[in-house]
Order: C-alpha cells, then sequence, then structure tokens
C-alpha cells in the first residue's frame, strides 16, 4: 500500500466510530485506533463497574486518540447505569419542573461523571420536540411538546455538559418528535412544511447552535419537501444545503447509527456510510451489529468511493478538520465545579405530580404492569421495587393478568398499579380500567409521559422510569412528601 493510500486508509477510518462485545477493548480496536480510527460508541454491555469503565476508556486512549462516545440521557436511556437505572431523570421530567437552571445542573453532573469515566462525547440531549403522542421512540426522552420549552432546555443541557469537559452531541436532526415510527425499524416520515419544520422542529437546534454544541446528530427522517424519501443522515438537502447553510453550523455532525434498519434494510451500511459522509457528515455511528469484517468492509467502500469519484477526498479531509477541531477542545480547560449528588434525585421530586389523594399505604400490593423496552432504552431495570421493601411487588404481563386474582390478591390492602406509557398499549389500559373499576381507592403511577389517566382515583405522574423517579414516587406516597398538586402539562412559553 503506498503512503498515499495509506493516508486515504487513515482519513477513512478517522470517520468511524465503532462498537464492540464485551467490557475489555478487542485488539483489532486498539490496531486500528493505532491505524486512526476514529472512535468507540459504548453501551450498556460494555459496562461493569465504574473502575472497569475507567479501565476500558483509559486503554483505548493509550492506543490513539478516540472519539469515546455513549448515549447518557438521563432518565430511561443510560449506559453508565445501564444496569441498575438512572439516578438522573429524563429530559420529560426536567421539561415539567421548567427550571433552566435545575437542567443545568443536572447535565453538569452527568457530564462530570462521564469525564470521570473518561467519556468525551455525549450523544445528547436530544432536542426532539415531541408532538406526536403515540411516537414510539422518543416520548419522555424529550423535554416536551413545546419549541420554546425544548429549546430553552436543550441549550442548558448544551451549556451544562460542556461546562464539564464533555462534547454535547444535538438530537436528532431535523427532529424525531412528530413520528410514529421507530427509526431503529423502517424511515419515519415528517411530513410537514418548511415553515412548520422552521417554526417548530428547527428551533431547539437553532438555539443549541447559537449555544455552541460541539456536535449535533442526524435523523434518519425523511422530511418529504426537504428529502424526499432519503433519511436526513444520507441528504445532502438536510446536512449541508439545511445545517450548514441555512443554520450556518460548522461543529462536528454525527450520524445517527447506521446499523439501524431504516439505512441497513436501505441502502446498506456501506453505502450508506459513504451516501452520508457525501451528505456532509463528519463521523459515523455504527452501531453494536456490525462486526470487524463488516467495518474493514466499511472503510474498503469509503476508500473506493473517492477513488471512483462518488466522494470527493476535500470531504474527507473536512471532516478530519472538524474532528480535530473538537479534539483540540476537549484540552481548552473546559471544566466546572462538582453538583451535589442528589441533585437527580431533587429534580425527580420536583418532577413528581399528585392529583387526588393518596392516604398513608397499607400492607401495599403494588402491580407493575410490564412495557416491552424500545430499542434506544434496552433492557434498563424500572420500577418501584427498590423503594418499597415492606411491599409486596409483581409485575405482570397486560394480556395475561387476571385482574380477579389480583383484586383477590389485594383485598384489605392497599392497591398500587404502575404504568409505563399507558396510552400506547391497549392491553395495560384495560387491565388498569378493570382494577380500578373495582377498587377506586386504587393509585395509579405512571412512569412515562402522563396522557391516558383513568378517572377517580388517585393519580402520579413521575415523567420518567429512571431510579430516580421510581425513589421520588415511594417517596411522596411512604414518607408523606406532599408536592404542589400542579398541572400535567409542561409549562409553556407565553
Amino acid at each position: 500500500m503506498s503512503q498515499s493510500d495509506r493516508g486515504l486508509r487513515r482519513l477513512a477510518a478517522g470517520t468511524l466510530l465503532v462498537a464492540f462485545d464485551g467490557t475489555t477493548a478487542p485488539g483489532w480496536v486498539l490496531n486500528e485506533l493505532e491505524h486512526g480510527l476514529g472512535g468507540v460508541t459504548l453501551f450498556g454491555f460494555n459496562v461493569a463497574t465504574p473502575e472497569q469503565v475507567t479501565g476500558l476508556t483509559a486503554a483505548l486512549r493509550a492506543a490513539g486518540d478516540p472519539f469515546i462516545s455513549l448515549d447518557e440521557e438521563g432518565g430511561d436511556v443510560t449506559r453508565l447505569a445501564y444496569h441498575v437505572g438512572s439516578p438522573y431523570p429524563g429530559n420529560a421530567a426536567l421539561g415539567a419542573v421548567d427550571d433552566v437552571e435545575l437542567t443545568r445542573r443536572v447535565y453538569r453532573a452527568i457530564g462530570a461523571e462521564l469525564v470521570a469515566a473518561g467519556v468525551n462525547l455525549d450523544m445528547a440531549p436530544a432536542a426532539d420536540v415531541n408532538t406526536a403522542e403515540d411516537n414510539p421512540v422518543i416520548g419522555t426522552r424529550a423535554f416536551g411538546d413545546d419549541a420554546a420549552l425544548v429549546a430553552r432546555h436543550t441549550v442548558a443541557a448544551v451549556q451544562g455538559l460542556q461546562s464539564a469537559g464533555v462534547a454535547a452531541c444535538v438530537k436528532h436532526f431535523p427532529g424525531h418528535g412528530a413520528t410514529t415510527v421507530d427509526s431503529h425499524l423502517a424511515v419515519p416520515v415528517v411530513d410537514v412544511t418548511l415553515d412548520v419544520l422552521r417554526s417548530r422542529e428547527l428551533v431547539p437546534f437553532m438555539a443549541a447552535i447559537e449555544a455552541g454544541a460541539r456536535s449535533v446528530m442526524t435523523a434518519h427522517v425523511a422530511v418529504p419537501v426537504l428529502t424526499g424519501d432519503q433519511p436526513a443522515t444520507l441528504s445532502p438537502a438536510a446536512i449541508t444545503g439545511l445545517l450548514r447553510g441555512e443554520l450556518g453550523y460548522d461543529g462536528v455532525v454525527v450520524s445517527d447509527a447506521l446499523d439501524m434498519q431504516a439505512i441497513s434494510d436501505g441502502v446498506g451500511l456501506a453505502k450508506g456510510a459513504v451516501q452520508s459522509l457525501t451528505a456532509g457528515a463528519d463521523l459515523l455511528c455504527l452501531g453494536p451489529k456490525p462486526g470487524y469484517d463488516e467495518i474493514l468492509g466499511i472503510i474498503a467502500e469509503i476508500v473506493a468511493a473517492v477513488g471512483d469519484g462518488r466522494l470527493p477526498a476535500e470531504r474527507l479531509e473536512e471532516a478530519a478538520a472538524r474532528a480535530d477541531r473538537l479534539r483540540a477542545w476537549f484540552g481548552s480547560g473546559a471544566g466546572t465545579q462538582d453538583e451535589p449528588a442528589d441533585v437527580g434525585l431533587d429534580a425527580a421530586r420536583r418532577a413528581v405530580r399528585l392529583h387526588g389523594s393518596a392516604g398513608p399505604l397499607t400492607d401495599p400490593l403494588v402491580v407493575e404492569v410490564d412495557t416491552p423496552p424500545t430499542i434506544a432504552v434496552g433492557d434498563v431495570p424500572w420500577g418501584v421495587a427498590p423503594w418499597l421493601p415492606e411491599g409486596e411487588v409483581v409485575r405482570v404481563a397486560p394480556a395475561e393478568a387476571v385482574a380477579e386474582r389480583l383484586l383477590e390478591r389485594a383485598r384489605g390492602r392497599s392497591l398500587v398499579v404502575v404504568v409505563k406509557d399507558a396510552h400506547r398499549y391497549a392491553d395495560s389500559r384495560a387491565l388498569v380500567s378493570t382494577l380500578v373499576a373495582a377498587r377506586p381507592d386504587t393509585i395509579v403511577i405512571e412512569m412515562g409521559l402522563p396522557i391516558w389517566r383513568p378517572g377517580g382515583v388517585a393519580y402520579l405522574a413521575t415523567y420518567g422510569a429512571a431510579r430516580a423517579n421510581a425513589r421520588a414516587a415511594m417517596e411522596l406516597l411512604t414518607d408523606g412528601r406532599r408536592p404542589r398538586v400542579a398541572s400535567l402539562e409542561p409549562k409553556r412559553s407565553a
């Protein structure tokens, strides 16, 4: 291989963020980092203990100058706390409180944990305006359904992370909030006019750019008026035209994971990588599915695309220059004071909304209505069992649960029913409705978005299913801490 060929391969590899199985770095990852690989994305299966993660990231840094990224949003989507649940509430809870300084503090605390773990790029915050109630992938990951509210909290989140020395990656451009399809499975469509896009979806991204967000992640979402039937990740009109041109963004553009079916089932991984780079992306998140052979194929396809003219070499050089500027920022002295350890719990407590009267619990039976995990969240533990050691907690599948048996089991006892996004699951709603009809003293806890609510019962909304949300809910019921009864809707701007 000639010197120029080696240089081209290094540029191609430098655009990739790879993933791997296990809690130690494989030899091939370390070897590729020595030869210019851009970096890695960590997932829950890479995490065991804080000490293990610190050792892993140190080994990665010793092999090169990598971006070490993960999705640490707080709330339901966590990687560092994948096995226990996040100590921080997610965006929906922060939007419900609507205190931008609190959001800034929570994200600063998250950033400090990431720095301690050796992570330098956080795929957060989600800046999506969640206008579709049946959105299967965003939901509580969004600050709310009002563009101005989402914008001000996106800015606070960016400032919080970056004040700790971690680059924020604002996602999912140009907006995933108006979708009812999960882009892990297919290409969602946001069929709106450019005026609607500019006045709603783009507002938080414009605010984040103004606030100095170091990176932006593209969505595998088609906006017909802008991208045709192409997802934004592959669209020059979305990345080069809109994000770079109209919005003036010159930071690093990161693709969402290319192994998601919206890309892999369409153009495929290797061709998708080339098309995303051609469209204007600088770093390509490959996701957890591709193995080393596939990654070698992606690098080879990028090199071939330069050779046959599909991808200008200057595009790779431009991407490398932006990546180098971001690496230089990591060493620019960013950093701030630590936040109190309970800032996440404090935020979760402030987010809880109780409607109706919930008296002291008597030998409670807690029925947790199971909800299938989304791909973005993964199989993160949720529920109230850790915070109710003296109660009985049962997890039931709504389609299989027998309400009469549960009611008999709860005879003479307090009955608490816990759901997550009940508005999205007819079986969950049916089971809850049967239980509360027989037991109007039931307490219902919604740990997703509080969109559906059974009438006539005490109803508690946590705006998320993180460990902090569950603890705050159970403190309220068992310790008598009663927040001011407030609207279930997040505050909106005037």
